[in-house]
């Protein structure tokens, strides 16, 4: 399989070069795109000389902030165009453990169309994370399964692995998601369409440098989306119409 493992950058100087150091060396077949949001801090020029001593990294400029899900809508495009079998979402900031790569893709193998990496499944884990923000995900996960009715555990976990031939089933056009609701978003659109999701255990682990990304205005849309979702589906079932 030819893996591209996606990155999306904004403000991740410290970061990066230490989490790609990691994940190069966990998987080295796979290559890398670093998709940076023009983060101020010089990330983007960093990830720029990254790639001049690596082939294979690869960096995707992007005119300025535009949320998580724009990122890897972007990333999935370069990536699909280039050719890549299996798409693999990762967070810069080295909670999600490239070490743990091998876990995702050894279930791509085993025919998954999607694999999520899971903090909330027998053998998952969170480290160093306060208890609100373990709430906060937990409740997250809780009241998208149950709107939703889907099984899976770790709804709004980012590290994941797509085969490409998921991507090319979902209208990635139609997805308008900004924030973490991206994620339940594409999930949800996967299992619409009848495609095999898996959960593997992971440890994540509370990022060392940098401050996280999530801001209530993200929180609030995947409340709302998942909302909407989940009562679209529900009437599309009393009606037998399509939502």
């Amino acid at each position: 399989m030819r893996v591209l493992t996606i990155i999306p950058t904004y403000n991740e100087l410290e970061s990066l070069p230490l989490t790609l150091a990691r994940l190069r060396k966990a998987v080295p077949a796979a290559d890398v795109l670093i998709v940076d949001d023009n983060s101020p801090d010089g990330t983007g020029r960093l990830a720029d000389e990254l790639a001049a001593d690596d082939r294979q990294v690869h960096v995707l400029h992007r005119k300025g902030k535009e949320g998580l899900g724009a990122a890897y809508i972007a990333g999935f495009g370069w990536g699909l165009d280039a050719g890549y079998d299996v798409l693999v979402e990762m967070d810069a900031d080295g909670s999600h453990q490239p070490e743990q790569l091998p876990l995702l893709l050894d279930a791509v193998e085993q025919g998954a169309d999607l694999v999520l990496g899971s903090r909330w499944v027998p053998g998952g884990k969170v480290v160093n994370w306060p208890w609100q923000r373990k709430l906060i995900s937990l409740g997250g996960s809780l009241y998208s399964r149950i709107l939703l009715g889907v099984k899976y555990r770790d709804i709004t976990g980012g590290y994941r692995a797509f085969k490409r031939g998921t991507l090319e089933a979902i209208d990635l056009s139609k997805v308008d998601s900004v924030g973490y609701g991206f994620q339940v978003d594409l999930l949800w659109r996967t299992v619409q369409l009848g495609l095999k999701v898996v959960e593997v255990p992971i440890t994540f682990v509370e990022r060392e440098f940098g401050a996280s990304k999530m801001g209530g205005g993200i929180f609030k849309e995947a409340m709302v989306n998942v909302a909407k979702w989940g009562l679209t589906a529900r009437w599309s079932k009393l009606t037998g119409k399509r939502g």
